[in-house]
């Protein structure tokens, strides 16, 4: 071989081994990005459109919480938050429009004090997505329903759905293994609900 043909053949080589580290990469880059965000991952893809800009969207999300001071709950915060929690989930047997108010500001105010900025919603969930993927779904659900209610009333079992949602965001906030926030009436509520799924 030639000196040129040398030269060429190394620069296929070079360039075939160049494009296999960028595919080896990109495959890591995605299964780390899915096992991070789970269900998230997939909601992005189909938002964003393709999984280029969707990992874009996502590592970008990643990197700015993580310039953030997020930090666990004392505690003492633990503490008075579950306690205020139940005092919110009373109020829905007679006033389920406030509670819903209510449960929504509370977790505005457990990620503040978290250390969470509180921009407006959408910069919220995406935080919260990062350290909270499988939650994160539950919080925009219980704010799609929560700002309908604004528009016109909506049936005070949606009412309940939303603030089962906001339980499980509320209880994947406070970061305690085996945290129960939920009455002993609602777990029942919560049984019957689930054996109906099944028997459907």
């Amino acid at each position: 071989m030639t000196t040129t043909q040398v030269i060429i053949v190394a620069a296929v080589v070079l360039a075939a081994v160049a494009v296999i580290g960028y595919l080896i990469v990109r495959q890591q880059r995605t299964k780390a990005l899915r096992d991070q965000f789970g269900p998230e991952y997939e909601r992005a893809v189909d938002e964003y459109g393709s999984k280029g800009r969707a990992e874009a969207v996502l590592a970008g999300r990643e990197k700015r919480v993580q310039k953030l001071a997020i930090r666990p709950l004392a505690p003492e915060a633990r503490s008075r938050f579950t306690a205020r929690w139940k005092t919110v989930q009373a109020r829905f047997v007679d006033d389920p429009a406030a509670a819903i108010s209510d449960a929504d500001a509370l977790v505005a105010q457990v990620m503040s004090e978290r250390g969470y900025p509180m921009a407006d919603f959408e910069q919220r969930a995406a935080d919260i997505s990062v350290d909270h993927p499988d939650v994160v779904d539950h919080y925009r659900t219980a704010h799609d329903i929560a700002q309908l209610h604004r528009q016109r009333p909506v049936s005070t079992e949606d009412l309940r759905k939303a603030f089962l949602h906001y339980r499980a965001l509320f209880a994947s906030l406070l970061e305690v293994e085996g945290a129960d926030v939920t009455p002993p009436d609602w777990r029942t509520r919560d049984r019957e609900e689930q054996q109906t799924e099944v028997r459907r």
